[in-house]
């Protein structure tokens, strides 16, 4: 069995059929027809397995549907009948607006997806990649000068072992490695150890967040299981992104600031 992508490479390469986009409208016009046909054929425990699967599917649908609905709320108009406001005894009548409101969450994902949040500190000063590294001169000549120390606090995650010595290009020594994070909760104005999941973004480089190193201004995602926040259909909240406000190589812990 090939392990490469052929099928998607033949694609690039050729192009799809003429007729691909209206055999695939048709058939996934067909499919519903096709699966009520299977639910009424399936018998027994299999029935009640594929039964079971098509409502958890139903039902995430109308979540997504419902999420995604704008909700009419009913706000108070602004009073433009004079400068000073009106009179006491007109103060009981007030002129409603209804106005379409988004829903919290979906507001919060398509920021997600854009990349952007509001964080503390917007603007950072980058950091050089000679500050970051110290070059490493192995072997017994003096030429060999391709390895490369991590001067700055790192992420690496549970699992994580080193490579063998020959082909080590980054070395991250074990005094600056770190897994846990003091984050502030801005709303909450109280803070908590909390561990690290891993290294979401460097802004000063890729290669940064890829080796988990962490600076001022790195947004890291925690582990905020413990302070038992909660969703709205009553879940408990996972990981949370939270961005560095300290330089941690110099003050010798990781302080945070919660993105809510």
């Amino acid at each position: 069995m090939p392990q490469n992508e052929y099928i998607e490479l033949h694609t690039k390469r050729h192009g799809r059929r003429l007729d691909y986009e209206e055999k695939k409208r048709k058939r996934e016009g067909r499919m519903p027809h096709i699966m009520a046909e299977k639910a009424k054929k399936l018998r027994g425990i299999r029935a009640k397995l594929y039964n079971k699967k098509r409502h958890s599917e139903k039902i995430q649908m109308k979540k997504t549907i419902k999420m995604h609905e704008e909700k009419k709320t009913k706000q108070k108009a602004e009073d433009k009948d004079s400068k000073y406001g009106n009179p006491t005894y007109l103060l009981e009548r007030e002129n409603q607006i209804r106005a379409k409101v988004l829903s919290n969450t979906i507001k919060q994902k398509r920021k997600e997806k854009a990349g952007k949040w509001d964080v503390p500190l917007p603007k950072v000063k980058g950091v050089s990649e000679a500050e970051v590294f110290k070059v490493v001169k192995t072997g017994k000549t003096k030429r060999k000068a391709w390895k490369r120390m991590v001067t700055k606090v790192t992420f690496v995650g549970d699992g994580f072992t080193r490579k063998p010595a020959k082909f080590e290009r980054f070395i991250r020594p074990m005094g600056l490695r770190f897994k846990k994070a003091n984050v502030t909760h801005p709303e909450l104005k109280a803070s908590f150890f909390l561990p690290i999941l891993g290294v979401k973004k460097n802004p000063s480089s890729s290669m940064y967040t890829s080796l988990g190193v962490i600076t001022k201004g790195t947004v890291i995602e925690v582990n905020i299981s413990e302070l038992g926040l909660v969703t709205s259909a009553g879940k408990v909240v996972w990981g949370k992104y939270a961005q560095v406000t300290n330089n941690p190589e110099n003050d010798g812990c990781i302080n945070a600031v919660l993105l809510v």
